[in-house]
C-alpha cells in the first residue's frame, strides 16, 4: 500500500500545501490548516479543479471530420491553445 505521507520531501509538502491554499482562495472555497472533511465534493473539486487549470494552462481539442477531398477519408483535426490571465 502506497502513501504520499511517507514519500513527499517536506519542503514539497509545504509548497503543494500553499498552493492548494492559494486556489482554494480564487475559487471562493474556504480552507483551514488540516482536516477539511466539512468540505462538499463541489467544493474539493473546484480546489482540485483550479490547480490542475494553474498547473495546466494549455488546451487541446482533438476530433475527426470528413475529409473534404477524398470521400470516404477522415481528417483529425488538434487545436492547441494556450490560457493566459
Amino acid at each position: 500500500m502506497s502513501s504520499n505521507k511517507s514519500t513527499m520531501v517536506p519542503n514539497a509538502r509545504e509548497a503543494m500545501n500553499k498552493f492548494k491554499m492559494e486556489a482554494a482562495s480564487e475559487v471562493g472555497v474556504n480552507l483551514k490548516q488540516g482536516y477539511n472533511g466539512d468540505l462538499t465534493s463541489k467544493q474539493a473539486g473546484s480546489v482540485g479543479g483550479q490547480m490542475v487549470n494553474i498547473m495546466k494552462p494549455v488546451r487541446t481539442a482533438n476530433y475527426e471530420r470528413a475529409d473534404r477531398t477524398a470521400p470516404g477519408h477522415v481528417q483529425r483535426i488538434c487545436y492547441t491553445a494556450t490560457v493566459t490571465a
